[in-house]
């Protein structure tokens, strides 16, 4: 596949704003609807563009304490490893969740409502999960940079 200037200009264009129109997308790379149209399906095939998704105001959600929480596991075999990661995927609160290298196995990002939501999600669901050795929590006083966009 070729992967040129335009694509990275649409593909630019995609991720500032996804529900833009191929008419609108043709004015702005100077190309016609149907090339707009069948650059977007390459790059979806291609995989360059995983899916489309809406970004939900976490204010208005009544979600807006984010929390980052440090795991550290017992041990590292393998069924430790396999079995946290399935348990951690069931929980809703978890918005990401990396497994690291360094001091720490996984790092997780949590979203609740405030200290209160975050303290029973705590006790209530995260260290309830077999094999965690201990977790470590930072909160987030004001969040200078968000994006999703990734520069090609």
């Amino acid at each position: 596949m070729i992967f040129d200037e335009i694509d990275k200009k649409l593909l630019y264009y995609l991720q500032k704003d996804s529900k833009q129109t191929n008419k609108e997308l043709s004015n702005k790379l100077n190309l016609s609807v149907t090339a707009v149209y069948e650059r977007i399906k390459k790059l979806e095939k291609e995989g360059f563009i995983n899916k489309y998704v809406a970004l939900v105001n976490k204010e208005k959600t009544d979600k807006a304490f984010v929390a980052y929480c440090h795991i550290k596991l017992e041990k590292h075999s393998q069924d430790f490893v396999v079995s946290f990661e399935k348990e951690v995927n069931r929980l809703t609160e978890v918005l990401e969740c990396y497994h690291l290298s360094g001091d720490y196995d996984y790092l997780l990002k949590v979203l609740v409502k405030d200290m209160a939501a975050f303290r029973e999600f705590m006790v209530k669901k995260l260290t309830t999960i077999n094999h965690i050795g201990s977790t470590h929590s930072m909160f987030v006083i004001n969040e200078v940079k968000h994006t999703t966009a990734i520069k090609v």
